[in-house]
């Protein structure tokens, strides 16, 4: 009988995965997966730029190449975060990487021994805790809070002697939709550089805002060990998986280019080229100014049907931007329980569990709005928010 390694056998499958398959059938509304709204995808210019880029370049995009990426690529997101914030960030700050979930990976390769600590936001993202999983770390949690991590309960775990990072999705969190205050991060800054941790802001959704005001972030450009996640996926194509680690640390990006090169050599090189020519021939805040009215359209289409249809007893976020709205239900109502019966009229979305790393049969739960028009939208929730009322406390404990 094969024997395999602790690590994978203590790293759970993807819950969301899971819950895909189950919501396969076209009749199901599915507010589970967080995925990008197609119609958004420009594949006409995208069709322009491949045969741009095989004139241009010929056999390069059909060649190996360097581990770090396509340099103008990094050219590129280099001048783009320097105009955005004032960075002084080089080519050299940046790798390339086959989307934001491999960073996560080469980071904790990289970083982290068996036992070492992480904290992590209470939610978190599930693909970072499962991708974090296989180094088996120690969890160290704080809790989201409306605006950004609480300060007391970062800082009690930072006192442990065995973190080595702190990760953060600071805008438009997933799963809760949640934004950091500025007040906050600054906050979160004061306590961090305290101590000898690194700090990853995971941000692939940082461009799709409709409300406030871009905010910078709390460790770029002034923490030294600042740890800055991006990627295509959200605006142009997920299907590329295109996403890219930017650090000022040259040792640690020295580390993470020699772990990626063992783990696949470099990233598709000829998706690199491709966006590159794409983002250099088109009026890209155009195309991603689309997506935002889009998706604020779907995001009001949400939250007034939660308005109209849910109880008063189940609290809501209401999101500035991004792909997620994070649902709160009565305390030790059971949300797994929730989609069960969801499950019985069509309706799915995912519970709150895998978001925790050390809690299970929690009252919250995550709804997408980017993948469903806003009249499937409403009738979605119209059902989610007739079960809410008919069912009584008890049947969801």
């Amino acid at each position: 009988m094969m024997k395999y390694s602790d690590r994978i056998v203590n790293t759970p499958p993807s819950f969301v995965r899971n819950i895909l398959k189950v919501t396969g059938n076209p009749e199901v509304i599915s507010f589970a997966g967080g995925l990008p709204n197609p119609i958004s995808f420009p594949i006409d210019k995208l069709q322009n730029s491949i045969q741009h880029s095989i004139e241009e370049n010929g056999p390069k995009l059909f060649q190996y190449s360097t581990t770090a990426g396509y340099l103008p690529l990094r050219e590129y997101i280099a001048n783009k975060y320097n105009n955005d914030f004032g960075y002084e960030i080089e080519a050299d700050d940046i790798i390339i990487t086959t989307g934001s979930q491999e960073a996560l990976m080469l980071i904790a390769q990289v970083l982290v021994n068996k036992g070492d600590g992480i904290v992590m936001e209470e939610p978190g993202y599930l693909g970072a805790i499962q991708a974090f999983n296989l180094t088996e770390p120690t969890f160290y949690s704080a809790t989201l809070e409306d605006d950004g991590l609480n300060i007391e309960e970062l800082e009690k775990a930072l006192q442990n002697p065995n973190i080595k990072f702190i990760y953060t999705v600071p805008n438009f969190h997933n799963p809760t939709g949640i934004t950091y205050s500025k007040e906050k991060r600054d906050a979160i800054y004061e306590v961090v550089k305290k101590y000898d941790v690194a700090l990853i802001e995971d941000d692939p959704y940082g461009d799709l805002r409709w409300n406030g005001e871009k905010l910078p972030y709390i460790g770029a450009g002034r923490l030294e060990n600042s740890i800055l996640l991006g990627s295509f996926s959200k605006t142009v194509t997920p299907g590329f998986r295109l996403g890219y680690i930017v650090s000022k640390n040259k040792e640690l990006i020295r580390h993470i280019n020699t772990a990626k090169e063992a783990v696949d050599l470099h990233t598709n090189i000829f998706a690199q080229y491709v966006i590159h020519d794409y983002l250099v021939n088109n009026a890209y805040q155009e195309h991603v100014d689309k997506i935002i009215s889009l998706y604020r359209e779907q995001a009001s289409a949400m939250l007034n049907a939660m308005e109209k249809y849910f109880p008063s007893t189940v609290k809501y976020t209401k999101p500035d931007g991004g792909m997620f709205i994070w649902v709160t239900l009565e305390e030790g109502m059971s949300a797994l329980k929730l989609f069960d019966k969801a499950m019985e009229v069509k309706v799915a979305f995912v519970p709150g569990d895998p978001f925790y790393t050390d809690k299970t049969n929690v009252n919250t739960f995550r709804l997408n709005f980017t993948n469903s028009e806003p009249a499937v939208i409403e009738e979605g929730i119209k059902r989610l928010g007739k079960i809410l009322h008919e069912v009584s406390a008890k049947e969801l404990v």
